[in-house]
């Protein structure tokens, strides 16, 4: 059996695995399987828990971050960072006593994340640090449109589209395409963004190896900083990103770094059954 715990952060939502000791191999497919809303448990993607001086590269982060946040896609592909996964993933450590609430940091293949998880159950904060714009932008095209972007790397990749109303971003089955393709080898999660107000703006994002999701953090963040750009806004004005699965409060701190706070709920804990997975 494999124990696992339930979360989501405005709707973002993750299956998250204990493997203090490294010992489990995620294969993609399996973590596809386990993701799959009908046959699996149904998740946007996988949060692995590994103690950091488990985690091969990472051994070094360990004297200041002790645990690693394994994230996958629910494709099963590996993602550099997860901003709402970050917050739950915290949470989660505080939940089990693997981290006492308030500061700590935490091991991401996107570089030592510091999150805030308050004792009494309220919103986690988590620096996302400096983000870099702009860089290789890219003409997007999905459903028949075709607009600019303004691309923000959050750690991950970022392909920012500023519309009227998130409503033109139309039905997001498949993903959208880019030119020129080379920049983005990788892949990108595209975000489309429409103003509300002073400070204000909507969200709806595609994101790589998963699709339509109900929120992306590192992509809330991104849209935060392009339309800060765009507004002409200085460091330390805060932001409200509205996305289908809630609401988050991003800000540019005075020294570059973006810190975001958000919800970060625990749903559910229970055991695997009929899904074997490969030990180390």
């Amino acid at each position: 059996m494999i124990r696992y715990t339930k979360g989501h952060g405005t709707q973002n939502d993750f299956v998250i695995l204990p493997d203090p000791e490294g010992a489990l191999a995620l294969e993609p497919a399996w973590v596809a399987a386990l993701c799959d809303r009908r046959a699996g448990l149904g998740a946007d993607g996988v949060l692995r828990v590994v103690a950091t001086a488990k985690m091969p590269g990472y051994e070094g982060d360990a004297s200041l971050a002790p645990w690693f946040m394994d994230y996958h896609n629910g494709d099963g592909s590996i993602a550099e960072m997860c901003g709402n996964g970050v917050r739950v993933f915290a949470r989660y450590l505080a939940d089990q006593g693997l981290a006492e609430p308030g500061s700590f940091g935490v091991a991401t293949r996107g570089g030592i994340k510091t999150v805030r998880v308050p004792a009494d159950g309220g919103d986690v904060t988590v620096d996302m640090g400096v983000p870099v714009w702009p860089h290789g932008a890219a003409r997007i095209a999905w459903n028949g449109l075709e607009a600019q972007s303004v691309h923000v790397d959050m750690g991950n990749p970022h392909a920012v589209v500023f519309v009227d109303d998130v409503a033109q971003a139309g039905p997001l089955t498949a993903a959208p395409t880019w030119e020129p393709v080379a920049v983005y080898p990788r892949g990108v999660n595209v975000e489309f963004v429409a103003p509300l107000g002073p400070q204000h703006i909507a969200m709806r994002v595609y994101e790589r190896g998963v699709g339509e999701t109900r929120s992306c953090g590192t992509g809330a963040c991104a849209a935060m900083i392009a339309a800060a750009r765009r507004d002409g806004s200085r460091p330390g004005t805060p932001y409200t990103v509205d996305v289908p699965g809630g609401r988050l409060s991003i800000v540019e701190r005075e020294d570059g770094c973006v810190e975001m706070t958000g919800p970060a709920v625990l749903v559910a804990d229970g055991e695997l059954r009929d899904f074997a997975v490969a030990r180390g």
